[in-house]
């Protein structure tokens, strides 16, 4: 008798693989047709906890980037900094289709005039089929909201708001410098501006004090927001940063490898099962990576993740409930 596979065999409706979660590559493929190349940029801002509006240094974990490591230098010119990306990334797989990613420091905290010109110019480069822009909930003020409506209804516009934490006393410990009911302003007001906006909502797992149960409260509360995308990152150590000091001096242990494992695949079952998961982990440069070293094995944790979603029968949004009233948990 032939054997049934693990794709055939697969619950879970919104998957062409094994995978038991809402992949970012199956949501390319059925909004656009096929692999994207997500192109990162870096548009020389920076962010409200740096520059002293709400604090100073950054988040504790960030590199002098702002997460944008993995994009071009910023003095080089939108453009530029494309054209290159996207040739290096030609080697591996088709570019013919692009999603210029603003990605370094907080992307809506600027004049409009600046953004304007920005996102405009992304829009027009060759093979752009859409716009991602990470930025924070505090940093959306009304004329910009409203501009942000307007490109939603002329591309596929992802904005991605960085929460990591739910929890307050860990905002104030990553140096996060807004809180709870802050995101959730941020966030409503892009939902009442365009429904046609993609949010993405970032987590970290592993924060400094945080517990599982603390993780997957995060993770309760996101849920019934009902976002479009979820990324779950790993807590990197980082050289250089107030994490990297505070890992040092023994003040904080990275997450272990099945403790990952086991919260992630408890999360995705929280969350409901039409929300893209963008990734399930995250990278540093590797050079700069001081802990956890299992991190390096991205494919391998992916791969135990799948693993154990099989072996439990776990799928995403097996234990989504939506609160059924009006009230949220903003």
């Amino acid at each position: 008798m032939k054997q049934t596979t693990q794709v055939q065999s697969n619950p879970f409706p919104y998957s062409d693989t094994n995978k038991r979660y809402y992949t970012y590559d199956y949501y390319l493929k059925q909004t656009f047709g096929g692999k994207c190349a997500k192109i990162p940029l870096d548009a020389g801002l920076t962010c409200p906890n740096i520059d002293g509006r709400c604090g100073t240094g950054g988040c504790i974990y960030c590199s002098g980037r702002g997460s944008g490591d993995f994009a071009q230098l910023p003095d080089l010119s939108i453009e530029e900094q494309y054209r290159r990306t996207r040739e290096q990334l030609s080697s591996k797989w088709s570019v013919e289709r692009c999603i210029p990613y603003f990605q370094a420091h907080t992307n809506t905290y600027a004049p409009l005039s600046v953004l304007h010109s920005l996102f405009e110019t992304a829009l027009s480069l060759p093979g752009a089929v859409g716009l991602n822009i990470a930025t924070r909930a505090d940093c959306l003020p009304e004329d910009i909201v409203a501009y942000l409506a307007e490109l939603s209804q002329r591309t596929v516009l992802t904005v991605e708001l960085g929460l990591q934490s739910c929890h307050d006393r860990t905002a104030m410990l990553i140096n996060r410098g807004h809180t709870w009911a802050q995101f959730c302003q941020g966030y409503e007001a892009l939902q009442r501006a365009s429904r046609d906006i993609r949010i993405c909502v970032h987590l970290i797992f592993g924060l400094p004090g945080e517990s599982e149960d603390d993780m997957l409260e995060t993770v309760r509360r996101v849920a019934q927001l009902h976002p479009h995308q979820v990324k779950i990152h790993l807590l990197h150590v980082l050289k250089g940063t107030a994490l990297a000091n505070m890992y040092e001096r023994g003040d904080y242990q990275p997450m272990t490898r099945q403790a990952y494992i086991e919260t992630v695949a408890k999360a995705l079952m929280l969350l409901p099962p039409d929300t893209v998961i963008g990734r399930l982990t995250g990278d540093g440069m590797a050079e700069d990576l001081l802990a956890p070293d299992w991190s390096r094995r991205k494919v391998t944790v992916l791969n135990d993740i799948d693993k154990l979603l099989y072996e439990r029968n776990w799928q995403q949004g097996m234990k989504f409930e939506k609160i059924n009233t009006h009230v949220t948990w903003c």
